[in-house]
């Protein structure tokens, strides 16, 4: 992908898109009109949306807030993939690889936002919380 912009250059940026195409192409799946697949469509957009507008903020304490914004966007995804699977609507071993992606996409966010914000400290997610249970390979 050619980037023209410098958010496109940030990795965190490229896995919340990824993530985001991935979402679009399982919501296409989802036939039934549910609130866990409208607010998942939501919300994993609002993940590189927030990355992108405040990577274009000139000073820490302008890009700090979307950096959370973003963090919480991605830890909703993660609770509209449980409600879907809870649900029926989706199978768990669907979703773990996607719940891998956003605990990569989340521990980048917490780096981002201990560099970034003043407020880093009262951040309770902390790299080890995140730490991926399952050494499965998925395709």
């Amino acid at each position: 992908m050619k980037t023209y912009f410098d958010h496109e250059k940030l990795d965190v940026y490229r896995e919340a898109i990824a993530f985001c195409g991935w979402v679009g192409e399982l919501l296409a799946e989802i036939g039934t009109k549910a609130a866990g697949k409208d607010q998942l469509d939501r919300a994993s957009t609002s993940l590189p949306l927030n990355i992108a507008e405040g990577n274009g903020k000139f000073s820490t304490v302008d890009r700090a807030p979307f950096l959370e914004i973003a963090r919480g966007s991605a830890l909703e995804c993660a609770a509209c993939l449980d409600v879907l699977e809870v649900r029926k609507l989706v199978a768990a071993e669907r979703i773990v690889p996607a719940k891998e992606k956003l605990v990569r996409i989340v521990n980048m966010l917490m780096g981002m936002l201990k560099r970034f914000s003043g407020r880093a400290k009262f951040l309770r997610e902390d790299k080890g919380l995140y730490a991926i249970e399952h050494e499965q390979e998925y395709e």
